[in-house]
């Protein structure tokens, strides 16, 4: 296996953190010289005016001859940045960008961070489709559940083009790819599993939908007032519908006997006598930042598989394994939609990558592998063209 090398991974201080955003972290480049007056009558008058004429003439040009159809909008309101909460666009901004800079090194994409100053859905999606000629796709950034639902499925029917809210589906995609290898070196089978998820926010839903599609049969939902039932309303009475085939009532105490799986994206403290109820060879995705659920110390002394969503601790679900590469393989396809079978196809992909080195300590890429964009978009793409 070939890996780009890697730093020794120690804290950085915050006078690195506030030079390496001074002036934000992205800029434009050229693709197209501009050294003398030949090149400036090519690049802008009066040559583009026959580029402009022939789009004009026939839309599909603007596939071939402008950025838009390989630009991705990166769009937040804000409501829901990483671990701050609702800290508003401005505050967004340097985490879009950030994201912005992950599409261009992992996936070869250029892309636009769009912070709204509304968190109004109608307004949202009036503004992205009044931009759509202006990019090829839109990842869905840090927007505050339930709205989060509403907006990715307004923005799906009225834009023609691939959108994805990667909180949700970033997150699902790599946890799927972290369970196979999982069970393919523990030797279990997912369909036996008995999962817990805690936290029904957007990444909770999206998680658990995902197991079920992927064959999961007994996933149990819960969010801060326990399990979650038809009473609750909206996408959680959905799920209701489809979860908890055993009928379990009440809270993670009861949730968590005889578990085989929990699966941490609420932020609340696993104690450790719960761990201790779960069935043994359990497995722990504890994937709250910047503080799981549970340590990997103490959940390691019940599990042999834990996970978390952080850099400096082995397993890390990092949505980097995913977002750049299915962007890609929707855009290399040509794709208005990304799919179900797709986001599937994405984290078998990721799993294959990792299958050949396997360990406990190690059931999915490491996010500098070069090859799991590559493979993701080259899966995505053709679950695309299959429809």
């Amino acid at each position: 296996m070939t890996t780009a090398p890697e730093r020794a991974l120690s804290a950085p201080t915050r006078d690195e953190i506030f030079d390496a955003h001074r002036g934000g972290k992205l800029s434009t480049g050229l693709t197209a010289a501009l050294h003398d007056q030949r090149d400036l009558a090519i690049a802008y008058s009066p040559g583009v005016a026959e580029v402009s004429r022939a789009i004009a003439a026939d839309a599909a040009v603007a596939r071939t001859h402008t950025w838009a159809d390989r630009l991705v909008a990166v769009v937040s309101d804000g409501t829901a940045v990483l671990g701050l909460g609702d800290i508003g666009p401005r505050a967004a901004l340097p985490v879009m960008e950030g994201k912005s800079a992950l599409f261009k090194t992992f996936g070869g994409l250029d892309s636009i961070p769009l912070v709204l100053d509304t968190t109004d859905v109608d307004e949202i999606v009036e503004t992205l489709v009044r931009l759509r000629p202006s990019f090829g796709a839109v990842n869905l950034e840090d927007v505050s559940a339930p709205r989060c639902f509403e907006l990715e499925a307004r923005l799906i029917e009225a834009l023609d083009c691939p959108v994805m809210h990667d909180d949700q589906h970033g997150t699902a995609i790599v946890l799927l790819a972290a369970l196979r290898g999982a069970c393919e070196v523990t030797g279990r089978d997912l369909q036996s599993l008995r999962f817990v998820v805690s936290g029904a926010g957007a990444a909770g839903i999206a998680c658990s939908r995902i197991l079920l599609a992927a064959g999961a049969r007994d996933v149990v939902l819960l969010d801060s007032r326990g399990i979650v039932d038809a009473a609750r309303g909206g996408e959680k009475a959905a799920l209701a519908a489809i979860t908890n085939p055993r009928g379990v009532t009440g809270g993670i105490a009861e949730a968590m006997a005889g578990a085989d799986v929990f699966v941490g994206l609420s932020g609340a403290l696993l104690p450790e006598e719960l761990l201790a109820a779960m069935n043994p060879g359990g497995m722990v995705f504890a994937l709250s930042n910047p503080d799981p659920e549970a340590h990997p110390d103490v959940a390691g002394r019940y599990a042999p598989i834990v996970a978390t969503g952080r850099s400096d601790f082995p397993n890390q679900i990092n949505n980097v394994l995913a977002f750049p590469g299915v962007f890609r393989g929707a855009l290399d396809a040509g794709a208005r939609r990304i799919t179900e079978a797709m986001k599937l196809a994405a984290a078998d992909a990721i799993f294959a990558v990792a299958r050949d080195d396997l360990a406990l300590d190690r059931i999915v890429p490491g996010p500098f592998d070069p090859r799991v964009a590559p493979a993701v978009a080259a899966a995505v793409a053709e679950a695309a063209d299959r429809g």
